[in-house]
């Protein structure tokens, strides 16, 4: 009785819905806070740091490390009345919450002096991480008798350090890079801003990264969890993308039956399933070359371009099945499965191009699954997890293309011979073709 009472309540905890998320701005992010401090007659650069989940999992023996925060100073250019002026470290500290799957997330402050403070105007480039997602922010302010003149960057931070992400900034983060001042220094020597570290933003924890964090592993925790981890990828599927108007406009133009979008649900499962286990090797095995955030647009790219494949397919197939209707052949319209891979459509090429393009990019969370089962020491399940999350996304997927190929049946057995009825097929390629050129043009900024 005991432990049908666990199971019942891990099932209630599990898919109540969550108090709060991973990290705001998602499981990839590294968020860079700058503030230039005109103390008297002194510069200082108060400087934080924000790791989520995935860059604290790569990044945290380096965080940690005792020669950080001279690498931090080294890509900080800080430049004053032209000439770049060395920094160092003051004070640091680095602080760890908890995260999403077990993983912890990281947080870095630190103050800086500026080893020469002769001078009116300032300018400070943040280089730090460069490459990696996320918000940058900076700020200029004056005391002790220091005053700003102009300033490229405002007095008052946003974020309050990194600590508090403004709701409506969470879609497009700041990206400051870069800050100009003009100011009339004080007559003393200020003093150095104290440091005021803290855990950061709130955090809530991700319902389906922390089914691999749970304390007890017993056989029905175990499955209860993979059953919340099918209804996770099943709910995850239903938000935008996913592919859900592709493999249905796909399914209607190509005559597809219900055993295609069977098939589609299955090549969704497994290419689903082996994109997060090959983002989760490239996240452990080659981060030095490569982050795998810098992965997503060309994947996007790939998806867009098999749909875009995919849409000419079943197009050109439709126009052949028209030609051979004007030239007087006989043609049949039932449901067998060779109609799919006779003229209307891309044939087996196009269950795999569309199952693949629907599944191509693995969800975040799943790879902090992935990671965080790695970091627990709890792989085979994180494995099991992840193929539940999968068969769950793909469930949705299948379900979406049953619906379109019977109410493509629905259809033709009414006496509705209009051209507009007629037309359908040929409507659902465009459609699918103008997803994929869409998803394509939108994602190609971000790699070029």
């Amino acid at each position: 009785m005991k432990r049908l009472l666990l199971v019942a309540f891990a099932l209630v905890a599990l898919v109540w819905p969550a108090s709060g998320g991973a990290h705001p701005l998602g499981n990839f992010t590294v968020n860079r806070y700058s503030e230039i401090v005109l103390s008297g007659d002194r510069v200082y650069v108060t400087y934080a740091l924000d790791l989520a989940e995935i860059p604290a999992f790569q990044e945290g023996d380096a965080v940690r490390s005792p020669g950080f925060a001279r690498r931090v100073a080294g890509d900080l250019v800080l430049e004053i009345d032209g000439r770049r002026v060395r920094l160092t470290p003051v004070e640091h500290e680095v602080t760890v919450a908890e995260g999403a799957g077990g993983l912890d997330t990281l947080r870095f402050d630190a103050v800086f002096a500026a080893e020469e403070n002769t001078g009116s105007a300032g300018v400070l480039r943040d280089e730090n991480f460069a490459g990696r997602l996320g918000w940058r922010e900076i700020v200029v302010r004056a005391e002790e008798g220091a005053r700003i003149v102009s300033s490229t960057a405002p007095a008052e931070s946003a974020s309050d350090g990194l600590r508090a992400y403004p709701s409506d900034l969470l879609s497009s983060p700041l990206d400051v890079r870069e800050a100009r001042v003009e100011y009339e220094p004080g007559s003393e020597a200020g003093t150095a801003p104290s440091l005021d570290a803290s855990s950061g933003a709130a955090r809530g924890v991700g319902r389906f990264e922390s089914l691999v964090s749970q304390e007890d592993l017993g056989v029905g925790v175990i499955l209860v969890s993979l059953l919340v981890a099918m209804f996770w990828g099943a709910a995850h599927a239903l938000t935008p993308g996913h592919g859900k108007a592709i493999v249905a406009g796909y399914l209607v133009g190509s005559r597809g039956t219900p055993r295609h979008a069977v098939y589609l649900g299955l090549i969704v499962t497994a290419t689903h399933t082996a994109g997060v286990f090959a983002l989760g090797l490239v996240t452990l095995l080659l981060s030095r070359f490569i982050v795998p955030e810098q992965l997503y647009p060309w994947l996007t790219v790939a998806s867009g371009l098999l749909v875009v494949g995919v849409g000419l397919a079943v197009l050109a197939g439709r126009v052949r099945h028209a030609r051979a209707h004007a030239h007087g052949h006989e043609h049949h319209h039932h449901d067998h499965s060779h109609d799919l891979d006779h003229g209307y459509g891309y044939g087996r090429g196009g269950l795999l191009g569309v199952g693949v393009a629907a599944g191509l990019l693995p969800c975040p969370s799943a790879l902090v699954v992935l990671l965080g089962a790695i970091a627990l020491h709890r792989v085979g399940l994180g494995l099991a997890l992840i193929l539940a999350f999968s068969v769950g996304l793909a469930a949705t997927v299948t379900a979406v293309g049953l619906v379109a190929v019977l109410a493509r049946r629905a259809f033709s057995r009414l006496s509705l011979n209009g051209r507009l009825v007629r037309s359908l097929p040929a409507v659902s390629a465009l459609v699918i073709l103008a997803v994929g050129i869409g998803i394509t043009v939108n994602a190609l900024p971000e790699v070029l």
